[in-house]
């Protein structure tokens, strides 16, 4: 149990110690994955996310002739490969479909968003028998990333920046990385889940730079075994992201950066190689740009099959 212990220390040093981050529109992009299914060599899936924000917010919440609503929908393609026991490549390709909707007046976007490789290194697994016959399972998994800018961003949409939030984009169009993290520890069938992910990005050519991401995110389940070869885990959790204010042609954009508090409710089942699952995530507590954007509610549904 110490070396247990040793580890979300190591979690919580990583996640408190990370410096902020952006957080809306292509920006706000979650990298929320939920709890990931095991799989011994390959995976492939299929995500599907859902979020929607309020912009030009006045104080208390008033609504004007400038608030906007903006949806997000991302269709992702997503993948798993273990190389032997210690090494993991993952990649996602999404293809979003963005709507903003001001004062009857929509628009829409869509396209593919920006692809993202990362991998992973076994740093630290354990499975032994504690209090006489209860299973004691963990494991940590650390690694680095890369977001290529294969998403269309359209600079028009940062003019006038002090008034306008940049959200409304595909992607970024900059070459990004990320940090990650991600422990699991399980006694018998109770488990916690822990990820931290941390997005570092660059500048593009139009010299806009979005603030870098953190998303953190904690977890607790329970697998249910109704039949040999099928489980169902509930869970429930919290999300923490902070974000960093952007900068356009090396000044600070106002109306951008900040932090919300989010729980997390899901469900995971699996049969067999079959996994589905789900969650939904409402905010708790949030300050983002200064209080010139609302965050709603967040869906994401997926399924995925190992081989």
């Amino acid at each position: 149990m110490k070396k247990s212990l040793l580890i979300l220390v190591f979690v919580y040093l990583f996640v408190s110690n990370t410096m902020a981050c952006d957080i809306c529109g292509c920006g706000v992009s979650s990298y929320y994955n939920g709890i990931l299914p095991d799989f011994k060599k390959r995976i492939m899936g299929f995500r599907y996310r859902y979020n929607s924000l309020r912009t030009h917010v006045g104080v208390g919440g008033l609504e004007s002739y400038l608030t906007t609503t903006e949806s997000y929908r991302s269709a992702e393609l997503w993948g798993g490969w273990n190389l032997g026991k210690r090494f993991r490549l993952m990649a996602s390709i999404p293809y979003s479909f963005n709507e903003r909707l001001n004062q009857g007046d929509v628009t829409h976007k869509e396209g593919i968003g920006d692809i993202a490789f990362a991998g992973y290194f076994l740093a630290f697994k354990q499975d032994k028998t504690v209090f006489t016959s209860k299973r004691l399972s963990q494991s940590l998994w650390i690694g680095g990333g890369i977001k290529l800018p294969t998403g269309e961003y359209n600079p028009a949409e940062k003019q006038g920046s002090a008034q306008n939030t940049n959200l409304f984009q595909l992607g970024t169009g900059s070459v990004d990385y990320m940090m990650n993290a991600m422990y699991d520890l399980r006694l018998q069938d109770a488990g916690i889940n822990v990820n931290a992910s941390y997005k570092m990005n660059s500048s593009n050519s139009h010299h806009y730079q979005y603030g870098n991401k953190l998303s953190t995110t904690a977890q607790l389940y329970y697998k249910f075994r109704p039949q040999h070869n099928l489980s169902l885990a509930p869970n429930a959790g919290i999300v923490y992201e902070k974000a960093n204010e952007d900068f356009n042609t090396g000044f600070n954009v106002d109306i951008s950066g900040g932090k919300v508090v989010l729980g997390s409710i899901g469900l995971e089942a699996a049969f067999n190689k079959l996994s589905v699952g789900g969650s939904w995530q409402t905010p708790f507590s949030q300050n983002l740009a200064n209080g010139f954007v609302k965050t709603n509610n967040r869906l994401m549904l997926h399924v995925s099959m190992a081989f």
